[in-house]
């Protein structure tokens, strides 16, 4: 009987150059060794270590990035490197400022390490925070990871973008939430809002719950307008729209139920030590299902694109230019997305004996 298969890397792209996605990836690496083990970096080997010439006095020493031609040789690096692979080539970046050039770079990561695991390269993609202004200003016609990531696999797969639907799941110790529509302006979040689409997001939840959770995951529906509506007196969506989704969806086998009172449906589902919560709770909109995700705090939240042929997480902040280059970015949520891949992809972290 032979050994086992070795597991697969996870790439890590290194997010925007200007923002703090480096340098949480180097405080990582550093003192989060285990966690990090077969992690590579997806990126600019210069723009690395920049960073870790930053950061030298808030670090152990030994820390080095290396570079990779070949992302599988993570695996086999020992504590104290960091696996830098090379995709995108040397630019001036300026940190704290958005520019295309900087906008480039971090679309390059994403680019590579999204068909890395579509090509069976890597078991999951990790992305650091990248910055949507940086990316229109590079010419990039996504507004964020999650659409290019979308069309991406769409390519890949040979379908169209509209045939592969995926949704933003974000998710903090004891909340997870996904959105029926992600960067869109409030009124196109509103006229999202239709039994097919809720439909839609159900259906990409009940596909994933299944390996996310091993069963298939319960869901609680969040309405659009105040009270849910009120049966019709503050608004028509829940009756005309959401409730037949949710019907249709019953009539699939999915758990799902309501629509409930968005006002407090978020803190319900979230109450600790109750018997009867939700895996998840599905929110109309952007910013009704993140403001309750991210009041918990941002140390241990997490992104996740569901829908797609891989697994993707992410930290579930931004790029924080206005700290950017001061070593004083929390690499915490970053720690909790590798966390969460591992998981998505059951890999266990490294144990001491690796690193």
């Amino acid at each position: 009987m032979g050994l086992p298969d070795p597991p697969l890397p996870i790439a890590l792209t290194m997010g925007d150059p200007a923002g703090i996605g480096p340098e949480i990836i180097l405080k990582a690496f550093a003192n989060h060794a285990a966690q990090m083990h077969g992690c590579c970096v997806v990126g600019n080997l210069t723009v690395m270590r920049q960073q870790l010439g930053l950061l030298a006095n808030a670090l152990p020493l030994g820390v080095e990035c290396v570079e990779v031609s070949d992302i599988n040789q993570a695996l086999h690096l020992q504590a104290g490197q960091v696996p830098v692979c090379q995709v995108t080539p040397d630019a001036h970046i300026a940190m704290g400022e958005v520019s295309a050039a900087a906008g480039k770079m971090a679309a390059d990561a994403v680019r590579f390490a999204a068909r890395a695991a579509l090509q069976g390269r890597v078991s999951a993609v990790v992305t650091a925070p990248l910055h949507k202004k940086a990316l229109s200003l590079a010419g990039v016609e996504y507004p964020g990871h999650t659409e290019m990531l979308q069309a991406l696999a769409a390519e890949h797969v040979g379908v169209a973008v509209a045939d592969l639907p995926v949704r933003m799941m974000l998710s903090r110790p004891g909340l997870r939430v996904v959105l029926v529509s992600i960067h869109v302006s409030l009124r196109q979040a509103i006229e999202a809002v239709t039994t097919a689409h809720v439909l839609q997001t159900l259906q990409v939840i009940d596909r994933s719950g299944l390996q996310l959770f091993g069963h298939r995951p319960v869901v609680w529906v969040a309405g659009l307008n105040p009270h849910a509506g009120e049966d019709g007196l503050f608004g028509q969506e829940e009756m005309r729209e959401i409730s037949p989704a949710v019907s249709a969806a019953k009539a699939m086998g999915i758990q799902a139920s309501g629509p409930f009172p968005p006002d407090t449906v978020f803190m319900q589902a979230s109450q600790p030590g109750a018997m009867h919560v939700p895996d998840v709770v599905l929110a109309m909109y952007h910013d009704q299902g993140l403001i309750p995700v991210k009041l918990g705090g941002l140390a241990e939240g997490v992104n996740q694109t569901l829908g797609l042929p891989f697994v993707r997480t992410s930290p579930d902040h931004g790029t924080a230019f206005d700290i950017a280059g001061k070593g004083l970015a929390d690499p915490a949520s970053l720690l909790a997305a590798v966390a969460a891949a591992r998981a998505s992809c059951h890999q266990p972290p490294a144990n001491k004996a690796n690193t």
